[in-house]
């Protein structure tokens, strides 16, 4: 198994992005926003082999664009929610239809 870890440094691009959204998400704590992500692997722990733990890749937010909008945020909202259920139906009927 492979345990994740989001690496916390923001690069300037993402917090650009992220920038005008701060206020909202601060101010009403458990708001959220949708997004389109682009994620970097940008570092690796591999575990020996006597080591009874995970090897571990740690992620980073390298793009983001957030919605700014209702309709772009639906947008989004649908389009996440026709990746779930195409990931979710592998080795379902679902999959072939």
């Amino acid at each position: 198994m492979i345990s994740i870890k989001i690496d916390s440094k923001v690069l300037a691009d993402v917090e650009q992005a992220i920038r005008p959204h701060a206020k909202a998400l601060f101010d009403d704590l458990g708001t959220t926003r949708m997004a389109i992500v682009e994620l970097a692997s940008v570092e690796r722990t591999e575990q020996g082999p006597d080591e009874d733990k995970d090897d571990i890749v740690k992620v980073r937010i390298v793009d983001i664009e957030i919605a700014s909008d209702e309709f772009t945020d639906e947008k989004l909202r649908q389009q996440a929610s026709a990746m779930y259920r195409q990931r979710s139906a592998e080795g379902t009927l679902d999959e072939v239809a």
